[in-house]
């Protein structure tokens, strides 16, 4: 196995079940999974919904709006991300939720409130995945 740089962020590695959401990643587009026999949306990909146990599942475009449900800062170096920076959970304006890093905002309990409205961003992590990202609704992208 090769190693990899030591300020490299862990990155992952697409599967046949996965692959549809790292190419919209890559297009800038948030695809989810959502069912065709009772509509409801989740995340991750998988080939079957876990609500009603139906395979006949599509990936959908997700608007890229988001609330904050939970986060926590963490002060401890970790390769390819920035010290403080912020782990959350977030929740997708069509429901379900998924982990994520809050960028493009003070890592601070007086800037991070739960529920505050996010919105996706993209990050070129290497030829292959691109990582949606979120930070608060309506601020300009730091480049």
């Amino acid at each position: 196995m090769p190693s990899k740089p030591e300020n490299t962020r862990a990155l992952a590695d697409p599967t046949p079940e996965t692959r549809e959401f790292w190419d919209g990643t890559r297009q800038h587009q948030l695809r989810i999974s959502c069912c065709d026999d009772c509509s409801q949306t989740f995340f991750p990909p998988r080939p079957f919904c876990p609500h009603c146990g139906c395979r006949d599942v599509a990936m959908v475009q997700a608007s890229g709006k988001a609330t904050l449900y939970s986060y926590v800062i963490s002060h401890l170096p970790a390769p390819g991300l920035p010290t403080p920076h912020v782990v959350a959970v977030v929740t997708l304006e069509e429901g379900p939720r998924m982990m994520t890093n809050i960028v493009d905002c003070p890592a601070s309990p007086e800037t991070l409130t739960l529920d505050m409205p996010l919105e996706v961003v993209f990050e070129t992590a290497s030829e292959n995945i691109t990582l949606p990202l979120f930070k608060p609704a309506g601020v300009p992208d730091e480049t």
